[in-house]
C-alpha cells in the first residue's frame, strides 16, 4: 500500500467512525422519543436495530487491525487506531444504552407513564449534543472541546439525580407505583452511562493528539 493510499485508508476509517457515531445518536434519540410518545413499535424496531450498530463496530475494528498488522503505523497514526478501536467499543455500547431505554418502553408497555417525563428528554438532548461535538472534535483533533466535554457530563449527572429523588420519592408515596417508577429510572440510568461513555471518547480524543492518557472528570468521592 502506498502512503498515499495508506492516509486513504485512515481518512476512510475515520468516515466510518462517524457513521457508527451516527448510529449510535440516532439511536438514542429514536429510544427517547418512542418512550415519550409510548411508540411501542417504534421501540422494538430500535431493539432490533441495535444489531447493525454491532456490526459496523466489527467492520471497523477488522479494518484497524489489518491497517496495524500490514502497515506497521508510525506513532502518530498507531494512536489514531489504537483510539478508533476503544471509541467503537464506546459506540457499541452507547448503542446497547438506546436499546435499553427501547427494552424498557416496550416492557412498560401501553401503560401510562408515572409522570410526565419533563427532565429525561433534556437529559437526552444533552447526551446526543455531548457525543456529536465530542465526534466533531475528533476529526478536528480538538482537544480543548474534547476536555470541555468531559465537563460538562456533570450537569447530565445533576439531571440523572434530580429525576432518580422524583421517583424515588413518587415511590414511597405511592407504592403501587414502584415498578413503573423503576423503569423510569433504569431508562435515565442508561442515559447517564451513555454520557460517562462519551467522556472517555473524550478521553481518546486527547490521548490521540498528545500521547497522554487523561482520566478527566474524575470523581470527587
Amino acid at each position: 500500500m502506498t502512503r498515499e493510499a495508506y492516509h486513504r485508508a485512515i481518512k476512510e476509517l475515520e468516515g466510518d467512525l462517524e457513521q457508527m457515531a451516527a448510529m449510535a445518536d440516532t439511536a438514542i434519540k429514536g429510544a427517547m422519543e418512542a418512550l415519550v410518545a409510548r411508540d411501542i413499535e417504534r421501540s422494538r424496531q430500535i431493539v432490533r436495530n441495535d444489531i447493525e450498530v454491532n456490526r459496523k463496530r466489527f467492520e471497523i475494528e477488522e479494518k484497524c487491525i489489518r491497517l496495524i498488522a500490514t502497515q506497521q503505523p508510525m506513532a502518530v497514526d498507531l494512536r489514531i487506531l489504537a483510539a478508533v478501536i476503544n471509541i467503537i467499543t464506546d459506540l457499541e455500547r452507547i448503542g446497547d444504552h438506546a436499546e435499553g431505554i427501547a427494552k424498557i418502553s416496550v416492557s412498560i408497555g401501553n401503560e401510562p407513564l408515572v409522570k410526565p417525563l419533563v427532565d429525561m428528554p433534556k437529559m437526552a438532548a444533552k447526551a446526543t449534543s455531548m457525543l456529536e461535538r465530542c465526534m466533531k472534535a475528533f476529526i478536528e483533533r480538538d482537544i480543548e472541546t474534547a476536555r470541555n466535554i468531559c465537563n460538562e457530563d456533570d450537569e447530565v449527572d445533576a439531571y440523572y439525580d434530580k429525576i432518580y429523588s422524583e421517583l424515588v420519592h413518587l415511590m414511597i408515596e405511592k407504592p403501587t407505583l414502584i415498578k413503573e417508577a423503576t423503569y423510569l429510572i433504569w431508562a435515565a440510568h442508561n442515559i447517564e452511562r451513555i454520557a460517562d461513555r462519551v467522556t472517555n471518547i473524550a478521553e481518546r480524543v486527547v490521548y490521540m493528539v498528545t500521547g497522554k492518557m487523561e482520566e478527566m472528570n474524575v470523581s470527587k468521592y
